[in-house]
């Protein structure tokens, strides 16, 4: 069978392989993060956050439709979609390193039965090492645009090697477009793919150039580089910034209607390249005609985007910004709605704004355009360049790991250091090492000793790098996260760089750029602040993907070393050494992985959004905050229809006017709210954002009284600046709220209880020093909805999304509840208790997937158990009716907790929590449920208690928190324990605490 034939079936074999492993372990409903949003928007074509991804939404339509209407299993079907697009990439890549391969082999002569088997070896090892990758395969079972996104990247670099192989012949400009239109498309998937371009110029050069300078490189990348800037700028920003300043110029001084200059522009923009198409022909300009067709090529493929501005006209539930004129869509893609990060020269941490410049944009109104400010960006009193650490928010973070004095403020030396030391090396060189090296857990990681590092599972060398790694228990050294490739992938990447450096120092500088294109210089564009909400390795794979090649590279570079060692004929030594490579790299990295990338039997980021969505009230509004409490609601409300009733409001969304329009809409089966103001009185450019202003204001206002001020358009309601503009202002921070009391009873807002509790006003001091139009529209709430919809919280939100109103809220489990009444609560805290709704919501209403038979409970999900399931559901419930003296409440609500729990405790805060689920058990009599779960936590507790020692040894880096934790929860079983009687577990108990007691309360 010829290579070429060869090289199609293995390439397919190879990436069917992939899809079949990762539909396996694919995920059967949505994630956590963003899919939720995405599985929601692509069901209906609706719009996603900036910048938007238009064609993977209608791809993942399309896959939708294999459902076949059974709702439930729409999600399943795009995360079979998200395979299908990792399993190409698969096939894509094995082509890439056998064309690459094939390239270098072929210097020293043709074809042999050894050069096949080492070429073909080398594409097998390396695809499918890439297959099993951490971080590809975490993104390649869920319906998020990486995977989509890498496949495309793949397709244009695969196309680039197929032009470089044909340059010679007359149609081989065909490939350069195919890559142009690629790259169009892209952009309605990812902007990751665009990075290519620069790597594409210099391989151009290359290939066309007789002699190789330095000049000639730097030339070419620049060019390059000003290709890209010409992408995402030019193409994706400025045309629709030329489309919109046409569109004003027809609508507000020619009077035509909204989108006729947009058409003008794109007629002029057809025109305009036709005519040079033409021009170029005849003029015999190749160049010209080439760059004409290929942006012809970009700009179809960027058409996706037309969707956003077709879906954003109807009523669709999910409108991010609202882009329905070519002004919106200006700001949806250059992301004003987000805050950006300096790159060349900004503010330090410890800066003072001394001034602001504004700029403007305009909005759309009734009949025409109207010009509003926009952009507003602060003038710092400390600059510098290359800035890394200019986030005011985390000042203190910046302070403590550079060690730089309260008062002092960084240099560059300081700035360097955090970019080395935390940019590349937390937040890339260990996701690489992650990938081929190996990992230690899944903890989240700000880099202590004992979270998210990388790990090669050869003791010695990680004993020399890692304190207390000789305490970890047996369960920690099986934890399925734990994953340990002793070097053997990245040793097998660095010989194929060596090798292919060796064969051709031109193929090497491509991948090298490609490599730091994909990897390094996202980290520098990207600039992250620390305390990142999620680890980051999944923004990377695009370089891992580059070092997957190396490693497929590194069969053949075996093999050279083997020849002068190994006398066994040539055909041999080259299946012998791509078998091993096979099972040293590919077969090793399946097996690490598998059980932690298995996502078959998750459920819980389902069952977590149905039970929070069943906690409300019928017809309530859920306030949410981020995205984990967010996108998953809107995937039940908008995919399976589940309580649609329910308003869903995004707190920080809600800052925007396009969401408070939305707002005032019916959605679904959800009325719009009643607010009491009109649209008009917070568009964008109107109260984008009021002052407070203390104004001495005696005792407390009424919020109408406040909310008529701040929306009053009478000058004599307004406060006069220096420079004679009127502006509104909140003039006193303590509010009131008249409530009606029969309202309140005849819709049941408060428990039976409390009915006696209702006061005459809430009252309460607001907690923020601006009012945005979220807190506008939550005044307007409180104002006009007479207590007819019920008002909820979810618990992840930050307090100051309560508005200072924190006492008002009843924990209800997951959620909170606004409720008047006043039992003597103090005023900063939520410390009301809605026992009885806790109780119904546990023991009636939810329901949960059996996570105690999970062998590998996620990091995501065991976040939300461990800080709002376990703590606000079962262990605020579980005594609240204790010390009620609701027992047979408490035990029916026990059992459900003792149920429904992780396989083992992952974290110390859960056996301290699970303290008061077993202490429940005892005084409810069920002894041998409490036994069991006081032993289980106690040989958990123990586990912990020894690492941490072990680390206290050779390092300051343990976890006092953990410790602290520990110790707390062992003297609260020391006393179940007595309770229960066992004297075997009894001594046990007093084992364990006599030999912490002595490590760290004794001080010895």
């Amino acid at each position: 069978m010829s290579f070429q034939k060869l090289n199609n079936l293995l390439g397919w074999s190879c990436g069917i392989l992939a899809t079949i492993v990762y539909i396996l372990s694919v995920e059967k409903s949505s994630s956590w993060w963003d899919t939720g949003e995405f599985i929601a928007s692509a069901h209906k074509l609706e719009v996603v956050h900036q910048p938007g991804a238009p064609l993977f939404l209608m791809i993942q339509n399309v896959f939708s439709n294999f459902a076949m209407g059974d709702v439930s299993k729409v999600a399943y079907w795009m995360n079979i979609g998200s395979a299908i697009c990792s399993g190409l990439t698969i096939v894509f890549l094995f082509w890439t390193i056998s064309a690459i391969a094939k390239k270098l082999v072929l210097q020293d002569g043709e074809w042999t039965s050894a050069k096949l088997y080492q070429v073909l070896g080398a594409a097998i090892v390396g695809s499918l090492a890439y297959s099993f990758t951490d971080s590809f395969w975490y993104s390649a079972v869920e319906s998020e645009v990486y995977s989509m996104s890498s496949l495309c990247t793949a397709v244009v670099f695969w196309l680039a090697l197929k032009w470089d192989a044909r340059a010679d012949e007359a149609d081989s400009n065909k490939w350069l477009l195919a890559i142009a239109y690629v790259m169009g498309l892209s952009i309605g998937v990812h902007l990751l793919n665009l990075l290519t371009i620069p790597v594409i110029a210099l391989m151009i050069y290359f290939r066309r150039t007789s002699k190789v300078e330095w000049k000639g490189i730097a030339k070419s990348l620049a060019w390059g580089v000003l290709a890209l800037a010409f992408v995402l700028w030019g193409v994706i920003q400025y045309s629709v910034r030329f489309a919109a300043n046409f569109d004003l110029f027809f609508v507000n001084s020619l009077g035509l209607p909204f989108g006729s200059g947009v058409a003008f522009f794109i007629a002029l923009l057809v025109g305009g390249i036709v005519f040079g198409l033409y021009y170029a022909s005849r003029k015999a300009k190749p160049i010209m005609h080439l760059a004409l067709l290929s942006l012809s090529f970009i700009f179809l493929g960027f058409g996706s985007y037309s969707l956003l501005l077709i879906r954003a006209q109807a009523n669709i539930s999910l409108n991010n910004y609202d882009p329905d004129n070519a002004f919106n869509l200006l700001s949806y893609l250059s992301r004003e709605q987000y805050q950006s990060e300096p790159l060349f020269k900004g503010q330090s941490f410890d800066a003072r704004p001394i001034d602001m410049t504004t700029g403007s944009t305009y909005r759309k109104d009734a009949d025409r355009y109207t010009k509003i400010s926009s952009n507003n960006r602060y003038v710092y009193d400390k600059e510098m360049l290359f800035p890394r650490i200019y986030s005011d928010k985390h000042a203190a973070f910046y302070r403590q790991y550079l060690n730089i004095p309260e008062g002092q403020s960084p240099t560059m030396g300081d700035n360097l250091k955090f970019f080395i030391n935390y940019q590349l090396n937390h937040m890339y060189a260990r996701y690489f090492l992650w990938n081929f090296v190996g990992r230690q857990n899944d903890v989240p990681s700000q880099g202590q000793v004992y979270a998210g590092n990388w790990l090669s599972g050869i003791t010695v060398l990680d004993n020399l790098r890692l304190p207390g790694q000789s305490h970890l228990s047996d369960s920690m050294l099986k934890d399925p996260s734990r994953n340990t490739y002793f070097f053997l992938p990245l040793l097998l990447g660095f010989l194929g760089i060596l090798w292919q450096l060796k064969k051709s120092k031109k193929d090497t500088a491509i991948l090298g750029l490609l490599f730091f294109f994909t990897g390094l210089a996202i980290v520098i564009y990207l600039n992250q602040t620390p305390n990142q909400p999620r680890e980051r390795d999944y923004a990377y794979a695009g370089s891992f993907y580059v070092f997957a090649i190396w490693i497929g590279l590194g069969v053949i570079a075996v093999v050279d070393l083997l020849k002068s060692l190994v006398k066994v004929p040539a055909k041999t030594l080259a299946l012998a050494s791509s078998a091993i490579c096979l099972l040293a790299v590919p077969t090793l990295l399946l097996k690490e992985n598998w059980n932690d990338h298995n996502r078959s039997e998750r459920m819980m980021t389902r069952d977590f959004a149905m039970n929070m969505l069943n906690s409300c009230a019928p017809n309530a509004i859920l306030f949410t905050y981020a995205d984990n409490d967010t996108f998953p609601l809107w995937y039940l409300q908008e995919v399976e229809g589940v309580r649609p009733d329910v308003r869903v409001l995004n707190y920080g969304y809600l800052q925007s006017d396009w969401y408070v329009e939305q707002a005032l809409t019916d959605i679904n089966q959800s009325k719009a709210l009643p607010l009491g103001f009109a649209y008009d009185k917070v568009k964008r450019g109107q109260r984008d954002g009021i002052q407070v202003y203390d104004m001495g204001v005696e005792g407390y206002t009424d919020v109408k009284t406040v909310l008529d001020i701040m929306l009053s358009d009478n000058q004599q309601n307004m406060m006069q600046l220096q420079s004679g503009e009127y502006v509104n202002v909140m003039p006193t921070k303590k509010l009131q709220l008249k409530i009606d009391r029969a309202q309140v009873l005849k819709n049941k807002v408060v428990p039976q209880e409390w009915e006696n509790a209702i006061p005459e006003y809430m009252q309460w001091d607001y907690n923020q020093n601006y009012v945005s139009r979220a807190e506008l529209s939550l005044m307007g709430l409180l104002e006009n909805n007479n207590w007819e919809r019920p008002i909820y919280f979810v618990k992840q939100a930050p307090s100051d999304i309560f508005m200072g109103m924190d006492k008002y809220l009843a924990s209800e489990g997951l959620v909170y509840r606004l409720m008047p009444v006043e039992v003597g609560q103090q005023a900063d805290d939520a410390t009301l208790i809605n026992t009885e709704a806790i109780y119904t919501n546990a023991v009636e209403k939810f329901k949960w997937s059996d996570i105690k038979t999970l062998d590998y409970f996620d990091t995501d999900s065991n976040f939300i158990y461990d800080s709002y399931v376990q703590p606000n559901l079962y262990a605020q419930g579980l005594e609240s009716l204790v010390q009620k003296s609701k027992l047979a409440e408490a035990k029916k609500l026990a059992l459900v907790a003792y149920a429904h729990q992780p396989k083992e405790p992952k974290s110390m805060r859960q056996s301290y929590l699970n303290a008061i689920v077993a202490d429940t058990l005892v005084k409810v009599k069920e002894l041998d449920k409490a036994k069991e779960l006081a032993a289980k936590n106690i040989k958990a507790i123990d586990e912990k208690l020894n690492y941490q020692k072990g680390i206290m040894e050779t390092s300051e880096g343990y976890d006092l928190y953990s410790i602290q934790l520990g110790l707390g929860a062992l003297e609260r079983y020391q006393a179940i324990l007595k309770q229960i009687g066992d004297e075997g577990l009894i001594a046990e108990g007093n084992r364990v605490w006599s030999k912490y007691e002595q490590a760290w309360l004794q001080g010895s």
